[in-house]
C-alpha cells in the first residue's frame, strides 16, 4: 500500500483515501473464553457434584437404615424419604427470600463462598458420624436439614453471578454451559457416590468436603464483579422481598413457566423413590442406585451441550410445553418398568425432557430480570425448583405409602401430563411465545 502512494505521488496522481483497516474483533464469542466464568464455571461443577452425591447418600441411609435398624415395611421406609424432603424444604421455604436479598445486597462471591465452607462443615459432621456408626434417623434428619439451609444460600448468589461477568449476547450459551456443569456433577456425584459408600460409609462425605472448598475457593477468585448497587442496602429488607414477588407476578411469561415446572415436578418427581426401586424392586443396591441417578443427568447432560453450541430462539412457550409432557410420560415407563437397561433408558430421556425446560427457565430468568432483583428473582425461581424437589419427595412418600412405589410414580407422571395440558390453556403466552426477547430489549 505504501508503495503504491509513492508512486503516485511521483507521477501527480491523487488517489482516494485507503480504506481503514479493520481493528481485530477482541469481544469473546464463548464464555469460556472469559476467565472468571471458568472459575464460575468450576465452582458450580463442585458445589453440585458433592450436593447431589451427598443427597443421593442420605437418601439411601434413610431407607436403608428405617428398613434395617427400625424393621420398617417398604411402604414405611419410603414414607421416611418424604419426610426427609420435607425436612429439607423447610429452611427451603423459609430462608430463600432472605437468601435472595442478600444476593442483592452483599458482594455475592463472598455469600456463595462462606455458604459452601459451612456446607463442608456438614459434610465432616456426616463423615464423623458415619464413621462412629451413629446411625439413626433423627441424626441423618438433622443433617439434611443443616445441609438444605446452606444449599439456600449457595444457589442465588452463584445464579445472579453469571450475567455480571458474561455479556448478555452469550448468556443463553452460558445458560447451557452452566446446565452443562450441573450435569456433570449430577451424573458424577451419584455414580462415584455410590462405588465410595459401597467400599466405605464415609467417604462420600469426606470427598463432599473437598469438593465445598474447592467451590469456595474457586467463586471468590472471580476478579471482575461489579460491586452491588450504593442504594442495595438502604431499602427495607421486607420490601425488597416483595418487590422480588412482584416482577414476577407482572410477568406472566416467567409465572407460568415457574408454575409448571414447580407443579409438573412437585407430582411426577420419581427422584425420592429410587432407593426404593434400587433396592427392592430392580434389586440393584446403591451401585444401582448412583447409575440411575446418573442415567437422569446423562440425558440432560447430551441436551445441555447441543444447547451450549446451538441454543433454543424460536418457538421457545412450546417446545417448554413438549418438554414437560415427554418429561411425565417418561415418568410414567420407568414406574412401569422392572428391567434395569429399560429403566436407565426412561431415565435418560426424562432427563433430557426435563433439560430443555430448565434451559428455557433459566434464560427467562437470565435474561429478563433486571439485575438489582436479579439475586431476589433466582432464590424465588430456587424456591421453586426446590418446593418440586423436597416437596415433590414429600408428595413421592406419601403416595408411595398409599399406592405402592410403582403406582405412586406413575400417578405422578400422569399429573404432570395433565398439568401441562393445563397451564397450556390457562397460560396462553407460554404458547404464543417465539423468542426469549424481553419488552425493554425489543429493536424499534
Amino acid at each position: 500500500m505504501a508503495t503504491r502512494h509513492r508512486a503516485a505521488m511521483q507521477h501527480g496522481v491523487s488517489l482516494p483515501p485507503s480504506p481503514p483497516v479493520a481493528e481485530p474483533d477482541t469481544q469473546p464469542t464463548s464464555p469460556l473464553a472469559i476467565a472468571d466464568y471458568r472459575r464460575f464455571w468450576l465452582a458450580r461443577f463442585f458445589a453440585v457434584l458433592a450436593t447431589t452425591g451427598t443427597v443421593v447418600i442420605i437418601g439411601y441411609q434413610v431407607y436403608d437404615v428405617a428398613r434395617s435398624d427400625y424393621a420398617m415395611s417398604m411402604s414405611q421406609a419410603a414414607f421416611q424419604l418424604g419426610l426427609l424432603g420435607f425436612a429439607q424444604f423447610v429452611p427451603v421455604f423459609l430462608l430463600t427470600p432472605v437468601a435472595g436479598v442478600i444476593a442483592d445486597r452483599f458482594d455475592r462471591r463472598k455469600v456463595a463462598g462462606i455458604a459452601s465452607l459451612l456446607d463442608m462443615c456438614v459434610a465432616l459432621g456426616l463423615g464423623v458420624t458415619t464413621a462412629m456408626e451413629m446411625r439413626s434417623l433423627p441424626v441423618l434428619y438433622m443433617f439434611a436439614v443443616l445441609h438444605g439451609t446452606v444449599r439456600v444460600f449457595i444457589s442465588p448468589s452463584m445464579a445472579a453471578i453469571a450475567p455480571n461477568i458474561v455479556p448478555p449476547r452469550l448468556i443463553p450459551r452460558a445458560i447451557g454451559f452452566n446446565s452443562i456443569a450441573m450435569q456433570a456433577g449430577t451424573i458424577i456425584g451419584p455414580a462415584a457416590y455410590g462405588f465410595l459408600f459401597a467400599a466405605n460409609h464415609a467417604l462420600p462425605y469426606w470427598a463432599s468436603a473437598v469438593f465445598t472448598l474447592g467451590a469456595s475457593i474457586a467463586i471468590q477468585s472471580i476478579r471482575n464483579l461489579p460491586p452491588p448497587r450504593p442504594d442495595a442496602r438502604k431499602a427495607h429488607p421486607v420490601r425488597q422481598i416483595v418487590e422480588g414477588f412482584q416482577f414476577i407476578l407482572r410477568e406472566r411469561f416467567l409465572l407460568g413457566c415457574l408454575s409448571l415446572d414447580l407443579f409438573a415436578v412437585l407430582l411426577g418427581g420419581a427422584t425420592a423413590l429410587m432407593p426404593v426401586f434400587a433396592r427392592d424392586i430392580l434389586h440393584v443396591g446403591p451401585e444401582g442406585l448412583g447409575q440411575m441417578r446418573a442415567a437422569t443427568a446423562a440425558g440432560a447432560a447430551v441436551v445441555a451441550l447441543w444447547l451450549s453450541f446451538r441454543p433454543l430462539r424460536a418457538n421457545v412457550g412450546v417446545k417448554m410445553l413438549v418438554s414437560v409432557a415427554g418429561y411425565g410420560l417418561m415418568t410414567v415407563a420407568f414406574g412401569l418398568s422392572t428391567h434395569f437397561l429399560l429403566s436407565l433408558g426412561c431415565l435418560a430421556l426424562l432427563g433430557a425432557a426435563d433439560m430443555i425446560s430448565v434451559f428455557i427457565r433459566s434464560s427467562l430468568v437470565q435474561l429478563r430480570t433486571p439485575d438489582d432483583v436479579r439475586g431476589r428473582v433466582s432464590a424465588i425461581s430456587g424456591l421453586a425448583v426446590s418446593a418440586s424437589n423436597e416437596l415433590g419427595e414429600f408428595q413421592s412418600g406419601f403416595a408411595a405409602a398409599l399406592l405402592g412405589a410403582t403406582g405412586a410414580v406413575v400417578f405422578g407422571g400422569s399429573a404432570a401430563i395433565v398439568i401441562t395440558l393445563a397451564w397450556a390453556w390457562l397460560f396462553p403466552e407460554i404458547r404464543r411465545a417465539r423468542t426469549f426477547e424481553t419488552r425493554w430489549e425489543q429493536k424499534p
